[in-house]
């Protein structure tokens, strides 16, 4: 598939940046793709959950996509629903660099980011409309893909004040 070429393709020059560095550079990448059809979910993996339809069980959790740029991308690359964030009520910093560290034979990442990212206001304006919700269904309809937003606390010491403001 594309998405196997890429991983082929990207996955030495990722490996010979720190984790941090790659992981920019993934977003960067992504957001430079053209956009590529989406993938068709297998009906039976689909899940009807607290009121919402899955097409798939599998998500991206909050982490990745830290400032709601490339949701899109994750949407087309198969995930039956994307979480972006964490997002602050103001931009912050997050912790000390290096603060992401490789587990490479466990193919796994230690993220100890510490919620940088550039604000929700920031996520919001550069987002827009922009998610793609319908994805085509088997019997010819559409369906949506639920996208979500999660906001963390900033390091003002009123945190229920922080995550009103945030939401």
């Amino acid at each position: 598939s594309l998405f196997d070429l890429a991983f082929k393709l990207s996955r030495p020059f990722l490996h010979s940046k720190d984790a941090e560095d790659a992981h920019l550079a993934t977003i960067r990448m992504l957001k430079c793709l053209p956009p590529i059809p989406v993938p068709k979910h297998d009906p039976r993996l689909a899940q009807n959950l607290f009121g919402h339809h899955f097409p798939n069980p599998l998500g991206l959790a909050p982490g990745f996509d830290k400032n709601a740029e490339v949701p899109n991308a994750m949407l087309r690359l198969g995930f039956g629903f994307v979480e972006v964030g964490t997002l602050t009520p103001l931009p912050q910093v997050g912790n000390p660099k290096p603060r992401l560290f490789r587990l490479t034979e466990d193919n796994a990442v230690i993220n100890r980011m510490g919620f940088n990212n550039e604000g929700v206001l920031t996520a919001v304006e550069g987002l827009g409309d922009s998610v793609e919700h319908a994805h085509a269904s088997p019997s010819g309809g559409c369906w949506l893909v639920p996208a979500g937003w999660h906001v963390g606390p900033g390091p003002q010491k009123n945190r229920a004040g922080c995550h009103s403001k945030g939401a």
